[in-house]
């Protein structure tokens, strides 16, 4: 088959480590403490519980996959022992199995060994019929989990899978110790408060205090499988305040060693960058910045109903609304206030990598006042009472329109504002503090998967260079809701069942071309319902201080995915 070839053999592409090998000689924990700033404070170490990027980044400090994403977007083997291939035995020929051996000795934290049961223990969490897991995706398709023996699993798929490569592989789908949360399975999942907080792993840190939306402390995990690594004896990973107050503590004041995501605008990055303390990364791969319309209703007087599949929106089910609201914005004019050389103007939620990026949706790309208003007008909605909103049945085109706190976020809602107000919409800002936005308290009502709003804007991506599992996101399958405990990847309740085909057929489509148009086809049937509304495809630009070594900045995985490799040099 083509995907043997043009994707097995250049997906098991393994990084050449050795410069990171002679940085590190010497004893584990000799450089300190590392200082690292994720100003959206993360509120679970359980990525499994949470759908945001700070959950899944801090979380992989402890545990692991068992394989990774790196830089390029090759696979390199992590807690397996090499990448299986149909070359090597390790992919069955008819591609309904994959056949995984982990490395010899590795042991948790508590010095224990991690175990095929642990791996097999992993997938029925994530898969339980009365639990909510935000990272289930990566399991579609995966029939059985076997051990083979200690260490080697066997994992079925119910029909052919070509690309294989999705559960336990990259930052979203590690493997977590069956020991610490065996009782912690289904609707239990989010009352185990000490696991959540404090899971047990194999990584090069472990947990020795977490403050959930504030800080967490990690100490060197003493059974790491790698000698005189991590460097680093402890980590001080803070969360809260804003982008801009973490790059000044990077590049200006040199308390800390490493800011994340500093979505902030060019000119105050490079003046930041100017005093010479640190520098800026930047990588891209898949992020989007985007607009979710949601396809419900979040009424409030609907109690248990606001927000369910049980009401839907009174007008954002209109695909010539969102088609409206997408042509009055000016995509261009936000990338030039807000993100520079690090955001291009996007028409699609999967840009990359370029075999998959649609050309059938590019007219977002210019805007068209005339014609949105033409369209609305064409829908119904018109201003009869000459106070500016648009209205059609007595409904008033009005929308609460939310996101995180941050300042380029904010300019964006103020951009986006003033043009919809122009084409006759009344819009509401709401911005909410981002530890809580994108926590995965199913308690708090302000969460984006809650979505009791009626539109919001963030940016996601996904780990590695096949989108199968990013795409099942949106199935019907995939909508938070009570049931899951709010937990799910289809935030905006986009449900169709000619999309659900599609996303079986990619699970059974060998040939990468097929794969492609495959892909295009969801991207495209996602833009023209307008459920989604994509703005920037953008890079994430964090900062290092010039005294940290070993950062290869990445985008395919956790940003900070080979943090046992970092370490102290001359600044």
């Amino acid at each position: 088959m083509k995907l043997r070839t043009a994707l097995f053999g250049a997906a098991a592409s393994i990084a050449a480590t050795g410069a990171w090998a002679e940085a590190h000689e010497g004893e584990r924990g000799r450089d300190g403490q590392l200082n690292i700033i994720y100003w959206q404070a993360p509120s679970t170490l359980n990525p499994f519980l949470s759908g945001g990027t700070k959950e899944v980044e801090s979380a992989s400090l402890i545990i692991e996959p068992l394989v990774r994403f790196n830089p390029q977007g090759e696979m390199v083997a992590w807690l397996a022992e090499d990448i299986p291939t149909v070359e090597n035995g390790g992919v069955a020929e008819d591609l309904t199995s994959i056949t995984w051996t982990l490395k010899e000795g590795v042991q948790w934290s508590d010095g224990t060994p991690l175990t095929s049961e642990d791996v097999i223990f992993t997938w029925e969490y994530c898969t339980h019929p009365e639990g909510g897991c935000a990272q289930s995706s990566y399991f579609d398709g995966v029939s059985d989990v076997v051990a083979v023996d200690d260490r080697t699993i066997r994992v079925e798929f119910s029909s052919p899978k070509p690309f294989p490569y999705t559960a336990f592989v990259g930052s979203e789908s590690p493997i977590i110790q069956k020991a610490q949360f065996q009782e912690c399975l289904g609707a239990r999942a989010p009352e185990c408060t000490d696991a959540n907080f404090g899971p047990i792993g194999t990584g090069p840190f472990m947990v020795t205090d977490f403050r959930p939306n504030d800080v967490v402390t990690f100490e060197a995990n003493p059974n790491f499988r790698e000698e005189g690594k991590p460097a680093f004896a402890s980590v001080n990973f803070k969360g809260g305040g804003d982008a801009l107050a973490a790059a000044r503590s990077v590049l200006e004041t040199g308390e800390f060693d490493y800011a994340w995501n500093l979505q902030l605008a060019p000119e105050v990055l490079d003046q930041l960058a100017a005093a010479g303390n640190g520098q800026i990364v930047t990588a891209f791969a898949t992020s989007v910045e985007r607009l979710h319309l949601n396809q419900t209703d979040p009424d409030a007087s609907l109690g248990e109903g606001r927000a369910t599949m049980d009401h839907p929106h009174p007008f954002l089910t209109d695909p010539r609304v969102g088609q409206a609201l997408s042509m009055a914005i000016d995509r261009q004019l936000i990338v030039d206030v807000g993100y520079g050389a690090a955001g291009q103007v996007t028409c699609n939620v999967l840009p990359a990598p370029e075999a998959y990026a649609s050309t059938a949706n590019d007219a977002c790309k210019t805007q068209d006042m005339e014609g949105a208003k033409a369209l609305l007008e064409e829908a119904g909605w018109v201003d009869s009472d000459g106070d500016g909103v648009r209205e059609k049945d007595g409904e008033r085109l009005s929308v609460l329109y939310q996101t995180s706190t941050n300042a380029v976020r904010q300019d964006t809602q103020a951009i986006i504002k003033q043009l919809w107000e122009e084409l006759g919409v009344e819009v509401e800002l709401r911005n909410i503090d981002a530890s809580v936005f994108f926590g995965g308290d199913p308690g708090s009502p302000d969460t984006f998967q809650k979505f009791f709003a009626d539109i919001e804007m963030y940016t996601n991506n996904f780990a590695g260079v096949d989108p199968e599992a990013y795409m099942a996101n949106w199935r019907c399958s995939e909508i938070p809701s009570p049931e899951t405990q709010w937990q799910g990847s289809n935030i905006q309740r986009f449900c169709s069942e000619e999309y659900d085909a599609l996303v079986t057929q990619m699970s059974e489509t060998a040939g990468l071309e097929e794969r492609a148009e495959l892909a295009k086809q969801m991207n495209d049937m996602l833009m023209q319902s307008y459920s989604i509304v994509p703005l920037v495809h953008r890079g994430n630009p964090s900062a290092h201080a010039n005294s940290l070594g070993g950062i290869e900045m990445n985008d395919w995985d956790a940003e900070i995915w080979n943090i046992k490799d970092w370490y102290r040099q001359d600044g």
